[in-house]
């Protein structure tokens, strides 16, 4: 069935291409063993299994001093990243970012980046240094088997971790494992206070905050960002202005406020537009107010094409109908964009009505008329 050629066992072939054999065909080689028909070449002289170098201790393994003095960096390294948590955090209120002052930020941020480094420096080489110098380096092939629920599987499971604690030296490392709890607990306290300090606090919750702008009945809209009011026999057909309400200029969180309260303004004949009968007197002779943010990601809806009366978010091609109470007609934003309700007053100047009846925005603020729809 075989021929020695060159160190080599070849099975034997068919000897013509109408020979029948079964898929399951065997050949015979030297060693007695068999292999698949479709094996054409087995090797006699294969690679034989090494085996594992001789484990070479390291210098705290033979020497108790030196292990303690390893131990003593370890649990050093947790505290050090402990102290660096909470440094972050009293730096955060020793050096308070004051308005038009860059110094202050400057100051404020070089003292957060160094507790904040320190803190993930010190964590990431103790960890280092304990798995280099106490924990077990013997090298151990792991078999892999098909696993299963058995009681068997169950208990080596066990067994696993009881070993990885022995070998880490975790439960009897007192020290090392309390610096390390400490540190860990202590290490995430700096991001709550940082993310939890940017609600200002004046609304009951971010919510709510985030769900009025300061637009309010009879503010007149004003140019952006001029902050001249609009009267309405300035907006012609086809014309578009960014609007922002009249006094932004003094309000205390201007930037912000902005960011909400921003709106595009457009002229359309007034038999082009389609109007949903709960929002008939929203509009004024053919003018339209509605937010400039969109409703995807919140970037600015700055793009109106005149001919098709559509508005498009250049961020991811969001488009919106204006026609239709600026429904979503194409790309990923959910939901139209919310409509400032707009009249005149008796100098002929445009006005709101009210805020917003919908959070502006993106999507995900609106998730009580999401559920309602």
């Amino acid at each position: 069935m075989a021929d020695d050629n060159g160190g080599r066992d070849v099975a034997a072939a068919p000897e013509s291409r109408g020979a029948a054999h079964p898929v399951n065909a065997v050949a015979r080689v030297d060693s007695g063993s068999t292999v698949s028909a479709g094996t054409a070449v087995v090797p006699r002289d294969a690679l034989q299994n090494p085996g594992l170098p001789p484990h070479r201790p390291r210098v705290t393994d033979v020497d108790p001093k030196k292990e303690r003095t390893a131990e003593r960096w370890v649990y050093s390294l947790f505290y050090l990243s402990l102290a660096g948590s909470l440094f972050t955090i009293v730096a955060y209120f020793a050096f308070p970012i004051e308005e038009n002052s860059p110094a202050s930020t400057r100051a404020n941020n070089l003292a957060l980046g160094i507790g904040i480094s320190l803190a993930l420096m010190a964590l990431g080489i103790a960890v280092v240094h304990w798995s280099k110098t106490l924990m077990s380096n013997h090298e151990m092939i792991d078999q892999r088997h098909v696993t299963s629920g058995s009681p068997e599987t169950r208990a080596r499971a066990v067994q696993i971790f009881d070993e990885a604690n022995k070998e880490s030296g975790l439960g009897r490392r007192a020290v090392l494992r309390n610096s390390l709890i400490g540190a860990l607990v202590v290490f995430p306290l700096p991001a709550i206070v940082l993310f939890r300090d940017l609600y200002p606090g004046t609304a009951p919750e971010p919510v709510s905050q985030l769900s009025h702008t300061m637009w309010e009945e009879g503010m007149r809209l004003a140019r952006d960002p001029s902050g001249t009011p609009i009267r309405a026999a300035d907006v012609t057909l086809g014309s578009v202005f960014h609007v922002i309400p009249e006094g932004l200029e003094e309000a205390e969180h201007k930037l912000e406020e902005k960011a909400k309260a921003a709106v595009l303004l457009m002229r359309l004949r007034p038999s082009d537009l389609n109007e949903l009968p709960e929002r008939q007197g929203w509009s004024y002779d053919g003018i339209v107010a509605y937010s400039k943010i969109c409703t995807h990601v919140g970037c600015p809806v700055a793009l109106y094409e005149q001919v098709t009366h559509h508005l498009l978010c250049p961020c991811h091609q969001s488009e919106f109908d204006v026609t239709n109470h600026c429904e979503v007609i194409f790309g990923p934003a959910a939901r139209p964009l919310p409509q400032l309700p707009i009249s005149v007053d008796a100098e002929g100047y445009l006005i709101a009505q009210s805020d917003f009846t919908e959070p502006v925005g993106p999507s995900f603020w609106e998730r009580a008329s999401v559920d309602n729809d």
